[in-house]
């Protein structure tokens, strides 16, 4: 299913985070976590135009449309 993981290790290891957070800050963490993944794939995104529009192997933009 995940790399290796079927559903009774799944279930394991969603127990094991409840016991260890408790049941009210479970919401928190993921929250926290997609808001994580969500920057990061906005910073690869932002990372890769900025990196098309100024390829240090054309030069700056401004000489290039001259």
């Amino acid at each position: 299913m995940f790399g290796g993981f079927g559903v009774p290790e799944l279930v394991l290891i969603f127990l094991l985070v409840l016991l260890l957070f408790g049941a009210k800050k479970i919401p928190g963490i993921a929250r926290g976590l997609g808001e994580g993944i969500r920057n990061f794939k906005g910073g690869l995104k932002e990372g890769e135009e900025k990196g098309r529009l100024d390829d240090p192997a054309e030069g700056p933009r401004e000489d290039r449309d001259r």
